[in-house]
């Protein structure tokens, strides 16, 4: 009797290496719900997003896109929230991006080589156990305005999870984390525009009341506090800012570098210039400088107080470098401020060369300042005033500011007139009503 061949057993498909859960916490995302999870598809095997409250379509876009939603009832918590996210997810591996963060899908693709790479190495699974990445802020015209470090992609273990009510973080240590800087997430979350959407502004400040009641020293809050006060801008959160970032500074403990650096910055920045208030300010100059080291902003700052000291060749020098490194020709490590508004430098180079008698600087420097915005009154009444206290002629003036304004326009015209008003040059102001009335 003929044996029955035993039948062969199917290979079983083998388990992935990684399996990725994308996480989000939201609440009225319909803006930003589809790309947030669009950068993920194909890439993640499940994506969870726990709902804290919404009153859009933000529930019903992402169920329709796939993912899977869950409930959270709101707690004023970050911490908390995410938390709960965390325990919903089932890979190996989690990304934890907001819904106004993404991934390109290029960097999607390169952030997946990375945790493959840990994932296959026993010693690398082990110890690196969260991917820290660039983190690019951007700004209303889709420019970068800051950047920084951010750990959002992780091992799914029992011992990570986030800790505090804002600006939560990983329960981490540093060395179990490793840096990916060929890619970055992007970040549109804190724009001018995203604050009057959102009215993240308030509902941040009283989250971080709430946690600096818990942990009354804790400097990084105190500063985060301070940098979300600033954003108001009335006196009375203004005065409270600099409180806080003068306490950052003088504080024990370890501080975030990108928050001792906005107390720098906001204490050198202030519209304070008696004697005494430059004297500090050159004094806290120093201290940032030595503790930035090769930093444009600060270098700037110095300027500064050397234009409104009078020392203007210091000034220029300090300037000329500035100018140099940021178009490139010189590295320099980092810059926000200058780099994100390097007008402010040309209004600076302006002063300094109008302080030195230098004509040709003051028409240089003035130039490419109203080339990148011709509004600037201030610098065109300087501008004007020091041409004429060097006897240039009324059409040598004109013909220099054609290069910045249309001289067949009546109101580029008119805004000269009224320009050249304010710093008293009345006849010149007559002679430039003249040409606008002849247009």
């Amino acid at each position: 009797m003929a044996q029955k061949k035993k039948k062969k057993k199917k290979p079983q498909p083998a388990q992935p290496l990684v399996r990725l859960s994308q996480v989000m916490i939201v609440k009225n995302e319909e803006k930003n719900i589809e790309t947030a999870l669009g950068w993920a598809k194909g890439i993640a095997f499940e994506q969870i997003v726990v709902d804290t409250g919404s009153t859009d379509r933000t529930v019903e876009l992402a169920e329709k896109m796939g993912a899977k939603v869950v409930y959270f009832e709101w707690i004023n918590d970050f911490g908390a929230a995410k938390n709960f996210a965390i325990e919903q997810a089932s890979g190996n591996w989690i990304a934890f991006l907001d819904a106004d963060e993404y991934f390109t899908k290029e960097h999607a693709k390169k952030m997946m080589g990375h945790i493959k790479k840990i994932q296959a190495d026993p010693l690398m699974r082990e110890n690196w156990l969260v991917l820290h990445c660039p983190w690019l802020q951007m700004d209303d015209n889709g420019n970068t305005a800051a950047v920084n470090e951010q750990g959002r992609v992780f091992r799914n273990l029992p011992s990570i999870r986030y800790v505090g009510r804002i600006h939560e973080s990983l329960s981490v240590a540093q060395e179990n984390t490793v840096l990916a800087d060929d890619i970055a997430i992007v970040h549109t979350g804190y724009t001018e525009t995203a604050y009057l959407d959102t009215q993240k502004l308030d509902r941040n400040i009283k989250l971080l009341r709430d946690e600096l009641k818990d942990r009354p020293n804790d400097m990084n809050m105190k500063g985060y506090l301070a940098d979300s006060l600033k954003s108001k801008g009335d006196p009375e959160s203004l005065a409270e800012t600099e409180r806080l970032f003068r306490e950052v500074l003088d504080g024990d403990g370890d501080v975030l570098p990108a928050l001792r650096k906005r107390a720098f910055m906001f204490i050198l920045t202030r519209p304070q210039d008696t004697d005494s208030a430059l004297t500090e300010k050159e004094t806290l100059c120093k201290a940032a400088r030595e503790e930035f080291p090769g930093d444009l902003d600060f270098e700037y700052c110095q300027a500064v107080i050397f234009n409104k000291r009078g020392r203007y060749k210091e000034a220029m020098e300090i300037l000329t470098s500035c100018e140099k490194k940021l178009l490139g020709t010189v590295s320099h490590t980092e810059s926000e401020t200058l780099a994100l508004n390097p007008v402010i430098l040309f209004w600076q180079m302006m002063i300094a060369s109008k302080g030195l008698g230098d004509l040709p600087g003051v028409v240089r420097a003035a130039t490419m300042t109203l080339t990148a915005d011709k509004t600037q009154d201030g610098v065109l009444n300087n501008y004007i005033a020091a041409l004429l206290k060097n006897n240039i002629s009324h059409d040598e003036i004109v013909q220099l500011l054609s290069k910045v304004y249309n001289m067949n326009d009546q109101r580029d015209l008119l805004f000269i007139a009224r320009a050249a008003k304010s710093c008293n040059a009345l006849e010149f102001a007559k002679y430039i009503i003249g040409l606008a009335e002849i247009k």
